[in-house]
């Protein structure tokens, strides 16, 4: 199986095979690459409705020239934290934060939300977040605030009294009950709006059909919730003594 970066050619086989439909797979197997090396290339420059391979090839060059001239003079051998590859870490972290942003969310609360879930603590203060994303302490409390509102992170104080910023799995859990909360707030509103404009109206009948189905997503995705809540979360092996993070946290 062939290693080392992604050539031109390869790049436009996999902008072929993305726009055929071709599954992830598929195109690792065509190109005899990992599945993950395609992903990776493919989340990290676009997505599948995105992807160019021309502007792909040219991206990951300008990445490149920025590590090259950011790096430090004497050859090292590559930093690898816990037994993991960091560099494959950091470039799981840019996929993680691609997938987010396509999902809708703005960019630095994507990479707030991204850095603390691979967190092995899935904690980290301002301060914390400021050096390694390198940002503002600004566009961290924005961020913050936001995933906050979202029912995604909470906040705590550590024995130092410094606030931490927290994601967990009941995070997840909370998150998905807020968003059914808020579905219903759309039911009651769409109803408010049948009694208003006329049930026999088809603004009416448009109003109820959104409040059913939105009382029956809501609904679907409460219990889905509560059900994997209860069966599906496994618990992480508690780390060894002295061990940092995941990303070696300070």
């Amino acid at each position: 199986m062939p290693g080392g970066r992604l050539t031109q050619q390869e790049r436009q086989q996999i902008a072929l095979g993305v726009a055929d439909g071709l599954a992830y797979a598929e195109i690792a197997r065509r190109l005899d690459r990992p599945t993950s090396t395609v992903t990776r290339e493919v989340m990290r420059n676009g997505g599948p409705t995105s992807y160019r391979a021309d502007l792909a090839h040219r991206a990951t060059e300008r990445r490149a020239h920025r590590r090259r001239q950011a790096a430090p003079r004497a050859v090292e051998a590559p930093t690898v934290a816990d037994g993991r590859d960091a560099e494959a870490v950091r470039e799981f972290e840019e996929v993680f934060t691609t997938v987010l942003v396509q999902s809708g969310m703005p960019k630095t609360m994507s990479r707030v939300m991204a850095c603390l879930t691979l967190t092995d603590s899935g904690s980290l203060t301002a301060a914390e977040l400021v050096e390694r994303l390198q940002v503002s302490p600004v566009s961290v409390s924005k961020a913050v605030a936001f995933l906050e509102s979202q029912g995604l992170v909470r906040r705590e104080r550590d024995e130092r009294r410094r606030e931490r910023y927290v994601v967990d799995d009941d995070i997840w859990y909370q998150s998905m009950m807020a968003s059914a909360r808020g579905t219903l707030q759309l039911v009651e509103t769409a109803r408010q709006g049948v009694g208003v404009l006329g049930s026999g109206t088809p603004a009416g009948v448009r109003l109820e059909n959104v409040a059913r189905f939105l009382d029956f997503v809501s609904e679907s995705i409460a219990r889905a919730a509560e059900q994997a809540r209860e069966i599906l979360y496994v618990k992480a092996e508690p780390p060894a003594a002295g061990r940092a993070g995941a990303t070696g946290e300070r």
